[in-house]
């Protein structure tokens, strides 16, 4: 939740995904071209970009560059909008979350909290609605550049796969300004590397690199910044997954959920009934057709 004011320089990434040099320096967002008309027509808002930059898929850029993106209510009210959005709308079957750059998201916006009192923040459930991320059935990709510090590793741990570039940054340095992770840092941090990991970072408030991340098993994988970058790689897999029948994704989502909800043997009984409803699919009988006459499905996402 920390936000700092931290000044690194913007690194290069894929000429396909950046607009022209001028306009970066300007801006220091990372840009997708955009593949239909369709997204031209997205609502438009205040601190988060929106677009579709490959079938199926909708890309969301958090857009407070003067604050590195750090992370306040309204633009986690114009995010939790667009992920409701892009999950009621069946020609989404993947989302992407990024920032820029230089910042993912530096943390939670200080200024918002610094004078909060106890009884205003616990009646209020502050942020409380910082988790809708994670009720969103459709899967999440986060590309991870720069700082993705106290809120923004949060927010980052709250999507299904993080992807990071090199210059990624993680870390929960709340400790250093008198609390703890609110957003579900201590909790999803000891899901993702282990307690006595997660105690070092709560605790001490040093970063780790993308790297660490990747070698702990929070991150999927370092994209090095020849591959195209990370925001590509992100829309890359977001749209192989967009490929597949979208019951099965949301339903392959579910099950691994559950992994950390419930104990071995729970969890395999709620996989096979999971696998055994697949069978009340079209999907199902189309992808193993398809197969069995060595031909590619075509999803009916029914």
């Amino acid at each position: 939740m920390l936000a700092l004011r931290l000044r690194a320089p913007i690194s290069p990434v894929s000429a396909s995904l950046l607009r022209s040099r001028r306009a970066l320096r300007h801006a220091a967002l990372p840009s997708v071209r955009l593949m239909s008309t369709e997204s031209q027509q997205e609502k438009q808002y205040e601190f988060i970009l929106t677009s579709r930059p490959a079938e199926g898929v909708a890309l969301i850029t958090l857009n407070r560059p003067k604050a590195l993106n750090a992370l306040s209510t309204p633009l986690f009210t114009e995010l939790n909008d667009a992920v409701k959005r892009f999950d009621e709308d069946d020609s989404v079957r993947a989302l992407v979350l990024t920032g820029s750059d230089r910042a993912f998201a530096a943390g939670a916006d200080i200024k918002e909290m610094k004078d909060k009192q106890f009884s205003e923040v616990f009646k209020g459930k502050f942020l409380e609605s910082w988790g809708l991320l994670t009720t969103i059935r459709k899967p999440i990709i986060a590309a991870v550049s720069g700082y993705a510090l106290g809120g923004g590793c949060e927010l980052a741990l709250m999507c299904d796969i993080i992807l990071a570039s090199p210059s990624a940054k993680f870390g929960q340095p709340e400790i250093n300004i008198g609390v703890i992770p609110g957003g579900g840092g201590s909790q999803r941090l000891a899901h993702a590397i282990g307690k006595s990991r997660a105690m070092e970072i709560v605790l001490t408030g040093r970063n780790f690199t993308a790297q660490e991340a990747s070698d702990w098993g929070m991150v999927s994988r370092v994209v090095p910044d020849e591959e195209g970058g990370v925001v590509k790689a992100a829309v890359d897999m977001a749209a192989v997954i967009a490929s597949k029948s979208a019951i099965a994704v949301q339903a392959g989502k579910e099950v691994v959920n559950a992994a950390f909800e419930h104990t071995l043997a729970e969890g395999l009984r709620y996989e096979r009934r999971l696998f055994h409803g697949m069978f009340a699919t079209k999907d199902q009988k189309e992808g193993m057709s398809a197969f069995a006459e060595k031909r590619q499905p075509k999803w009916s996402h029914s």
